[in-house]
Parts: structure tokens; sequence; C-alpha cells
């Protein structure tokens, strides 16, 4: 088995900033490409940011210039740096991994249980 636990979320005022982490444990041969997604209330679950194995990124419009993914593939872990947030980012934020088990196995995607993140005065 796989396991993704995010930490990091919380509540911050607009214009701060917070750092998730998403650490991936278990059964693990390599993690290729990582991501963060988020759900809002009542709003369909939506990409923040990917990132490929060779660290390659990708981003959301309304992310761009403020969030920055990153990881450590040594500790299986990706980060995501959030500045300059805003009301409307508040939201669930669950990571993602594309998890190879053995050598020669298949791809599988798991997903993290969620982390609570509030922008608000």
């Amino acid at each position: 088995q796989v396991q993704l636990v995010e930490s990091g979320g919380g509540l911050v005022q607009p214009g701060g900033s917070l750092r998730l982490s998403c650490a991936a444990s278990g059964s693990i041969f390599s993690i290729n490409a990582m991501g963060w997604y988020r759900q809002a209330p009542g709003k369909r679950r939506e990409m923040v940011a990917t990132i490929t194995r060779g660290d390659s990124t990708d981003y959301a419009n309304s992310v761009k210039g403020r969030f920055t993914i990153s990881r450590d593939n040594a500790k299986n872990t990706e980060y995501l740096q959030m500045n300059s947030l805003k009301p409307e980012d508040t939201a669930v934020y669950y990571c993602v991994a594309d998890v190879t088990r053995w050598i020669g196995g298949v791809i599988q995607q798991y997903w993290g249980q969620g982390t609570q993140v509030t922008v608000s005065s």
C-alpha cells in the first residue's frame, strides 16, 4: 500500500503565505508525476500545480506567480509554497502522486486525504 499525508494547512490572512507538504510512504519503487489539486465548497476539484520527476512544472493560471511546487525525490515528498494568498484560494488541498510500486509495475495514482486552507481576515 501507499499512503500520502499532507500537512501545513490552516488559517491565514489575505496576502499571507503557507507551505504545504505531502509525504508518500509505503511500498514505493519510484514516483513519477506529483501534483496538488484543490476543491472549494460547491465547486469542482481543480488542478493547482504539477511537477514531473525531472522537475518540469505546470500551474493553473490563477496561481501562476504566487505558488511554487517542488519535490524532494530522496524523501518522496512534494511541497507547495503559497504566497500572496487570496480569499478565493480557500479550499481543501489534495496531493496526488503517480507511483510505481515495483520494477516493471504499472503506474497507479494515489491521493492524500486533503488539508484545509482558509484565507480570511
